[in-house]
């Protein structure tokens, strides 16, 4: 694995945020397809398959990588940037993908790992890894929304993640339980236990609006949270939608 490259950044904004990060001379950070803002002069930019750690070169390991993309659902590919400069720092920019939060984490203080919905990931110094987190119980797969595959982000360096909405971090002891809505789920470290419980109550079940399951996490780790699901921003825009053109009306959506 390649040396985690250490990184300075500066977030921007506060509904629609954006991550600046300070690159030195031959320093790289990764990225997401699509999650490129703006960069100054001496950044090189380069399209590579998987997270570009030495553990993937090679034919077998590129297949690897673009196995792990493909079941997450995310491109089969990342980019890079890597100041090519002989001095000075320069600098290069990600923004969010819609309103919320980005949060940075330094995975030194967290164990080395973190487990996020596989949407979640923005950016990470070069030398951190991504890949999948298969879950192990029937349950966990076939109801907590994610199916059986979450990300995986390891290494010792900085990682971004968003989230939509506001996010709280939840620091849960051993043995202590949070309940909460499964799309609300951004990530949590590696010591957590993360399953799928049933709603309460036939009433509940039928007539509270919230689904059959909900996800229940068991410390000792760290747990963040979001308030406002892209699934459910996607569901409640589409539903208004759908309104207006039952009334008659012109949507904002449609085209002239």
């Amino acid at each position: 694995m390649y040396a985690v490259h250490e990184i300075d950044y500066e977030i921007f904004g506060s509904e629609m945020q954006f991550v600046e990060i300070e690159l030195d001379p031959t320093e790289t950070v990764i990225a997401e397809a699509g999650a490129f803002m703006m960069m100054e002069d001496e950044i090189e930019m380069k399209t590579i398959i998987g997270d570009g750690t030495k553990k993937r070169s090679g034919i077998f390991g590129k297949l690897i990588s673009v196995g792990q993309r493909y079941l997450t659902g995310e491109s089969l590919f990342m980019t890079t940037f890597t100041h090519i400069g002989e001095e000075g720092k320069r600098k290069v920019s990600f923004s969010a993908p819609y309103p919320g939060k980005i949060i940075p984490l330094d995975l030194r203080e967290l164990d080395n790992k973190i487990v996020c919905q596989k949407d979640s990931f923005l950016c990470a110094a070069k030398g951190v890894t991504i890949g999948i987190e298969f879950s192990r119980k029937i349950g966990r797969g076939l109801f907590g929304g994610e199916g059986f595959i979450m990300q995986n982000v390891k290494g010792d360096g900085f990682a971004f993640l968003h989230a939509g909405g506001t996010v709280t971090r939840k620091e849960l002891v051993v043995g202590e339980k949070l309940v909460l809505d499964t799309g609300c789920l951004v990530a949590f470290s590696g010591g957590v236990n993360f399953d799928i419980q049933l709603v309460k109550g036939i009433k509940n079940m039928l007539l509270g609006g919230e689904g059959l399951f909900l996800t229940t996490l068991e410390g000792p780790g760290t747990v963040w949270v979001q308030s406002l699901p892209f699934s459910r921003l996607a569901d409640r825009v589409i539903a208004s939608v759908n309104r207006g053109k039952e009334k008659g009306e012109s949507g904002v959506l449609e085209a002239p």
